[in-house]
């Protein structure tokens, strides 16, 4: 059997600015495909794409030729599998499962929506991205997290920063010497509150961490809390700006959401069209076949869940953004053992506070230039613009 074919042309820049022509064509003629810019054997179908995710002990987590490594200077519980992914995910979930968020979290993510939207100003062309979408989504995660001490500026800046790093599939060393910096910073905050979290408990991530019959060791909670950080603001906070944007242009789906009070399936809708994580890298453990091809032991495989979101065995025009679908199967929070353990907090905080929070407050919104919003991204993709008149 053949290896996959090599591709030599396509470029990091290019997925970076503008992925899904590209994710198109591979889907029709080449869904397995060793891409050379990124190191890794691209999987552009759904089916491909879930049967890595299903199945961990063939696809596993455990990939040291990703440099989430040395960006999160840690060995994080998203590169691991089995049992020590089991326990350092149970360690962190506790506050965040769909009770405990209901019940302790939900009334402080109203406050803070009311508080954020409720400084915007009307009349006036304000970009939403960092007015709105960046500063709430950090400051809810910072209070789920236990370290509200930290401020909206420095929460986005070390997520992206994390972000940066661990999507530097060209291996540019200045970007993980900025990321040391922003671990450095990091590290002394945990430091400086973590007697305070621990005797005196609060219900956050880092507190259950803390407090646990048998925790964690330390260098794990603080890798936990990063990676938090890392995926728990770009997610919520591109998928605001996708799912506005969205709307924003599609003028009649806005109003039938309106009418049916749909701003859930508006949400499932928008992280389908744009996954705000774009692809994820598996390390194979044994030789096996994708596709027809020959998959070697060793070899990274990257399934692209934005391509599988928009497969046409499952979706009709997925290139379009179409509130009202029949299926909307989409794996943009994954599946299986790393199914992404924040989609509750984004489907409570956008889907159901945050949307119709903000269209309740400015009915007459309004997007003056769609060309005008900048697109960008290959690990995590969102709006990095997004100038709207608030009205």
């Amino acid at each position: 059997m053949a290896l996959a074919p090599l591709d030599t042309e396509i470029t990091l820049d290019q997925l970076s600015s503008d992925p899904y022509p590209i994710y198109r064509r591979l889907r029709a003629e080449s869904p397995v495909l060793r891409v050379a810019a990124t190191g890794r054997t691209l999987l552009t179908k759904a089916a491909l794409t879930k049967a890595v995710k299903d199945n961990p002990d063939l696809f596993s987590s455990d990939d040291p030729q990703t440099p989430m490594r040395p960006a999160f200077r840690a060995h994080t519980l998203m590169r691991k599998d089995g049992a020590a992914h089991f326990v350092e995910r149970k360690a962190i979930s506790k506050a965040l499962t769909p009770k405990m968020i209901k019940s302790d979290w939900a009334p402080l993510y109203e406050k803070l929506a009311e508080e954020y939207v409720g400084r915007l100003p009307r009349g006036e062309t304000v970009d939403l991205f960092s007015a709105l979408c960046g500063p709430l989504a950090a400051r809810i995660l910072a209070h789920i997290l236990g370290i509200p001490e930290a401020s909206d500026a420095q929460m986005q800046r070390w997520s992206q920063v994390l972000i940066d790093g661990a999507g530097n599939f060209g291996w540019k060393p200045e970007l993980f010497a900025i990321s040391d910096a922003a671990n450095d910073e990091m590290d002394a905050l945990f430091s400086e509150l973590e007697e305070r979290r621990r005797t005196e408990p609060d219900g956050s991530a880092y507190s259950a961490m803390l407090t646990a019959p048998d925790p964690i060791p330390m260098s794990q909670i603080h890798a936990n809390i990063k990676i938090a950080i890392g995926g728990g603001i770009n997610e919520p906070r591109d998928a605001l700006a996708t799912i506005v944007y969205g709307l924003l242009t599609n003028p009649d789906q806005l109003a039938e959401v309106r009418a049916q009070e749909a701003w859930d399936r508006a949400f499932e809708e928008g992280i389908r069209w744009v996954a705000p994580i774009q692809v994820s890298s598996r390390r194979v453990t044994e030789d096996t076949e994708l596709g027809g091809f020959e998959i070697p032991k060793g070899d990274t495989v990257m399934t692209v869940q934005a391509s599988a979101n928009r497969d046409e065995e499952l979706y009709e025009d997925g290139e379009s953004f179409f509130v009202f679908r029949d299926k909307n199967p989409h794996q943009a929070f994954g599946n299986g053992p790393h199914h992404c353990a924040g989609a509750h907090v984004a489907r409570r905080t956008v889907g159901k506070i945050i949307l119709p929070l903000l269209f309740d407050r400015f009915p007459d919104m309004r997007l003056p230039d769609p060309q005008a919003v900048i697109w960008k991204g290959f690990g995590f993709r969102g709006p990095i613009t997004l100038p709207v008149v608030l009205a």
